[in-house]
């Protein structure tokens, strides 16, 4: 078994702030979810799952606070959190030491999130549900500091070349924002002459960042579902693994 394996975001965050984004390698986990699964809803083995996260573990200050995430907006304070209980809600954040803030995915976009002092971290999962509905600009506002002050990095999530939808999730973003019409490129209709485009989750997410005075943005060069041997699809593969984007700070 190979170690634990994670990308180190690439951004010019202080000192003290940490983050990872795991990949799929380093676990223990048996095929389709080979080997370092760390979701525990995807029909995985429980007992493999749960040495996963043993081995994430001793990475990290402390043992993160999962959350039941429901695709919605919901912000979870976790310095009010009642212990390490699972909360539903899609993002969280911190302004103390110590504690770890997560998200899973599996093509959705991860999003960190920090302030140039240091003294708060966020992250978000940000699918098209969530991002269409607001999670970035919650998590922002939870953040409680001046957007020009906050520091974005983009994990790795479904690429703009793979990410096939239908008018549904164009119209959800455009019914907001318009001028989003560009994050969405025509392809060949569906069997029924239905419309369909590629959709640019990362530049999407940009956008809404830039919107809330946000503009310090990194990363988002990743794609989930080109890159079989580093990452978990969700849509390349049906049943997958999930990966986990992890923020605390010292």
């Amino acid at each position: 078994m190979r170690p634990v394996d994670w990308i180190a975001p690439d951004w010019p965050a202080p000192a003290n702030v940490r983050g990872m984004i795991t990949t799929r390698s380093g676990g223990v986990s048996a095929p389709p979810y080979d080997s370092l699964n760390l979701g525990t809803r995807v029909g995985d083995d429980p007992g493999a799952v749960a040495r996963n996260r043993a081995l994430l573990r001793e990475a990290l200050p402390a043992d993160p606070h999962w959350l039941r995430q429901v695709h919605g907006t919901q912000v979870a304070h976790l310095d009010e959190a009642p212990g390490n209980a699972e909360l539903e809600a899609d993002a969280a954040m911190t302004r103390c030491a110590g504690t770890v803030c997560v998200v899973m995915i599996a093509d959705c976009l991860p999003v960190l999130l920090c302030d140039r002092d240091g003294s708060v971290v966020a992250c978000a999962h940000a699918g098209w549900r969530g991002l269409s509905g607001g999670v970035i600009e919650a998590t922002v506002r939870a953040m409680d500091c001046r957007a020009d002050r906050v520091l974005a990095y983009l994990g790795p999530a479904i690429g703009p070349r793979a990410f096939e939808v239908g008018a549904d999730v164009r119209d959800a973003f455009m019914r907001v924002h318009a001028d989003d019409a560009a994050c969405f490129q025509t392809k060949a209709p569906g069997p029924g002459g239905e419309p369909k485009w590629w959709a640019d989750l990362p530049e999407l997410a940009r956008r809404r960042l830039q919107r809330t005075g946000v503009t310090a943005v990194y990363g988002g060069r990743d794609c989930t579902y080109g890159d079989s041997t580093r990452f978990f699809s969700h849509r390349r593969d049906g049943r997958s693994g999930r990966h986990a984007a992890l923020i605390w700070m010292r």
